[in-house]
Parts: structure tokens; C-alpha cells; sequence
């Protein structure tokens, strides 16, 4: 257990903003997940936007490092593209 009181107040600190990265994360991961399941190609490109947006805050954020937010952008634009 830590001794000194910023060493305390870090812990707290560290505890409360990993469960805030983690909430961004999952909204992210979960609106990712709803644009795949999407059939409507339509739909789907109304969708793109505000999920490119999520990535992009979240890089922003540094919750994923920003290349990996590229990829996903890439990997998402391509699947919506590719859509019948």
C-alpha cells in the first residue's frame, strides 16, 4: 500500500480515469459493432460518420494510439464501401 499521500491520491486518481478510458472504449467498440451489423448500405454510411468520429475522439484522448484509430477509419470505410 502506498505511504505517501500523492502516491494515495495518484491510485485514485489512476482508478477513477481507467474507468472513464473504459467507458469511452467500449461506447466506441459497441458502435463499431452496430455499424457491422448493419445491412442497409445507406444506413450504414449515415452511421460511418459518427463512428469515425468516436475513433477519432478517442485517439484524440489517448485511449487507442492514434494508428490504430487509422486502422480501424480504413477497415470501416473499405467495409461500408464494399457493401452490395
Amino acid at each position: 500500500m502506498a505511504n505517501h499521500k500523492s502516491a494515495i491520491k495518484r491510485i485514485r486518481q489512476s482508478e477513477k480515469n481507467r474507468l472513464h478510458n473504459r467507458y469511452f472504449a467500449k461506447t466506441m467498440r459497441n458502435a463499431i459493432k452496430k455499424l457491422k451489423d448493419t445491412e442497409d448500405k445507406k444506413t450504414a454510411g449515415e452511421m460511418l460518420s459518427s463512428v469515425l468520429a468516436l475513433v477519432d475522439k478517442n485517439a484524440k484522448r489517448s485511449i487507442i494510439h492514434k494508428n490504430k484509430a487509422g486502422n480501424i477509419k480504413s477497415k470501416l470505410t473499405k467495409y461500408v464501401n464494399a457493401m452490395a
